[in-house]
């Protein structure tokens, strides 16, 4: 049913009206946010946020202001299992189930460093996975569009992403290997997962100029990998070993 207030009477019944619209206010909020932490919970994450972006980034590198301020911002803990959250603002990635991890924060301020974002890009993420890169992508480009492999991961990172009022991500479940043709092209990309190569459609579907970042290599060994478009080239630029889960779908059957 729908309650309609008008401000038209005179008098008491204008009175009452602003009344009832306060009062509902406070349901209409609640209704679409997270519950609210103790506040000893969030001056704890928060206070857990702030080491993190001065001990394990800027200290390690990662000098991008917008970075770091989107690190400090987007709470890390809301999408690890409730089990992991004390762990959340520590140095090493942690399972988020279905065999997948969220990777440490170190490598996902590094790869988004790596995009170098100036906030009016389209960026698409390759393996959604808990939601928390796609997450920090959205404090810093235009629109983010992200693709996972395993439902149940795109469907609670759906929720959480929501719920904290994450609007310019789109999410799809399907396989990352082929991109997302129907929203190309896209300013940059990044790979959460690791290839033995670059997935063909993946480049096809990055702009002219366009950055994108991915590990390369297998159970052996894996490099953080950037490359840049530049007149239909590619100009690749290697900076780091990691390891990462390995792509499925279309990918493992190259792989064989």
């Amino acid at each position: 049913m729908n309650t309609i207030i008008s401000f038209s009477s005179p008098g008491p019944d204008r009175f009452v009206a602003l009344l009832l619209l306060l009062a509902l206010a406070p349901a209409v909020v609640w209704g679409s946010a997270v519950p609210p932490e103790p506040r000893s919970e969030r001056d704890a994450y928060a206070e857990a946020r702030d080491a993190m972006v001065e001990r394990q980034l800027r200290r390690r590198g990662i000098d991008d202001r917008r970075v770091l301020q989107a690190m400090r911002s987007v709470p890390r803990h809301l999408f690890v299992p409730p089990r992991w959250r004390s762990a959340a603002y520590e140095d090493r990635p942690l399972p988020i189930g279905s065999g997948q991890t969220i990777s440490q924060p170190y490598v996902v301020a590094l790869m988004t460093q790596l995009l170098e974002l100036q906030g009016s890009e389209r960026v698409l993420e390759v393996g959604t996975g808990s939601g928390y890169q796609a997450a920090v992508l959205s404090r810093l480009a235009r629109e983010v569009f992200s693709v996972e492999i395993i439902p149940e991961l795109s469907r609670g990172a759906a929720d959480v992403l929501e719920r904290l009022g994450f609007d310019n991500v789109r999410l799809k479940i399907g396989d990352g290997f082929f991109g997302w043709e129907d929203a190309a092209p896209f300013d940059a990309i990044v790979v959460t997962a690791a290839a033995s190569e670059v997935p063909e459609p993946l480049w096809r579907q990055l702009a002219e100029g366009g950055r994108l970042v991915i590990p390369l290599g297998d159970d052996r060994g894996q490099r953080l990998v950037r490359l840049r478009k530049l007149s239909g080239k590619r100009v690749a630029e290697d900076f780091t070993a990691v390891l990462f889960v390995p792509l499925t779908g279309e990918a493992r059957k190259k792989r064989r």
